[in-house]
């Protein structure tokens, strides 16, 4: 029986070549795309892929938010994280938010096949370069990131703040008064110890929600 893989990426060319890479194997099926990680769990529930392949950095819910999510709706489902940033914040915060698989962009094309395999098997994977740092990372696991000592709400508005929505049009995307956004938002700086705007992207950006520049 084929692999079902669904690729969630923001950049239609990765999407492109990722998909043509792996419908090139007779063992894998692409059966979706994605381009950010709303869409993605919207279509991980209608496909049931059996590995999905997701970038961390999306616009709308970043890929670690939509792993947390997808794990919870759909716990058959592996996600291998793919992704151009390998420090081991990265890796610790995807493991502990439930990924399999850890790969990045870089080595995606020698590297994919078999990271879908092996997640897919029920087994962990690392990328090769970051591999030899698994022993330091498993040490690692049970620590939290200053990322996840924010809420879920929280870690949703830190994104669409840095996306450079407003309140009002934070809460309509979450349904929320905009009183309500400030509210989280007041609250997630002072988690963060930061204070303003300019702080939170930078936050974001060094942790992976979106991508710089």
């Amino acid at each position: 029986m084929k692999i079902r893989v669904l690729i969630a990426d923001d950049h239609a060319m990765i999407r492109d070549g990722l998909g043509a890479l792996l419908r090139d194997d007779a063992r894998i099926e692409v059966v979706g795309t994605a381009a950010d990680g709303r869409e993605a769990l919207r279509l991980a529930a209608e496909l049931r892929p059996d590995v999905v392949v997701m970038d961390i950095a999306m616009p709308e819910l970043n890929g670690m938010e939509a792993l947390r999510e997808l794990r919870a709706a759909s716990p058959d489902a592996r996600v291998l994280i793919l992704s151009m940033f390998s420090t081991l914040e990265h890796v610790q915060q995807a493991f502990n938010a439930g990924a399999s698989g850890y790969l990045l962009k870089e080595s995606a094309g020698a590297e994919l096949k078999n990271a879908i395999e092996q997640v897919n098997s029920g087994r962990r994977y690392l990328s090769r370069q970051i591999e030899a740092q698994a022993s330091e990372l498993l040490a690692r696991r049970a620590q939290h990131t200053p990322l996840e000592s924010l809420s879920r709400r929280e870690r949703q508005i830190l994104q669409l703040v840095v996306e450079g929505k407003s309140s009002t049009e934070i809460g309509k995307t979450l349904h929320l008064s905009a009183k309500t956004v400030e509210t989280y938002r007041s609250r997630m700086m002072q988690k963060l110890g930061v204070d303003g705007v300019p702080a939170l992207v930078k936050f974001a950006v060094a942790h992976g929600l979106t991508p710089a520049g």
